[in-house]
Formats: C-alpha cells, structure tokens, sequence
C-alpha cells in the first residue's frame, strides 16, 4: 500500500509538471529562449529522477513541500513561467488533495 502511495504521487508529478517540461520542443521557441529551455530540462531531468528515488510516500510529500520554497526551485520557477511552463506551484492543489487521498499530511 505504501509503495502504491508513493507512485500514485511520483506519477502525478511526472505527468503534471516534469514530463509537461521535458517534451516541451525548442524548435517551438525563440532562439533566446532555447538555451533556458534546455537548462530548466536538465535540471527537470534530474529533479524526477531525484523523487523516483525516494523511498516513501512521506519523503516524496516532505521533499515536495521543501522544493515548494527552496531557492533553487523558486530560480527554476521563475524560468519555467518565464517558458510559460508548469511549476510544482502550479500543481500545489492538485497534489495536496491527492496526499490526503493516500493518506499523507
């Protein structure tokens, strides 16, 4: 049951914010956005890799909450908007519901 909580809200977070940023094409912005397309991917690459890794449900939510304000994850935000792509802000609702559907708070 555990492991079924902890995917249920690394999927949600693949499919709402990481995967949204990693398909997004650069062919379909302008040159002076290529290269922060390309760095906020990288970084996305190894955020989702990062959440795939931790072991619990509790960790993901924990370490969710703490990106949530980190300074890093707010540059990163600020770039994504820029992009007009998703930030874990954007999906901050959606995953706390979810959490509580699983039963983490």
């Amino acid at each position: 049951m555990a492991s079924e909580a902890k995917s249920r809200l690394v999927d949600f977070l693949d499919r709402e914010a990481f995967d949204p940023i990693l398909k997004a094409d650069p062919d379909h912005y302008p040159d002076s956005k290529k290269d922060k397309l390309r760095d906020v991917q990288r970084a996305t690459r190894s955020e989702k890799k990062r959440y795939h890794e931790y072991s619990s449900a509790e960790e993901v939510y924990r370490m969710y909450r703490d990106d949530l304000s980190s300074e890093p994850a707010q540059k990163i935000d600020r770039e994504l908007r820029d992009l007009d792509l998703p930030t874990l802000k954007d999906v901050r609702e959606k995953f706390e519901h979810l959490a509580s559907e699983v039963g983490i708070r």
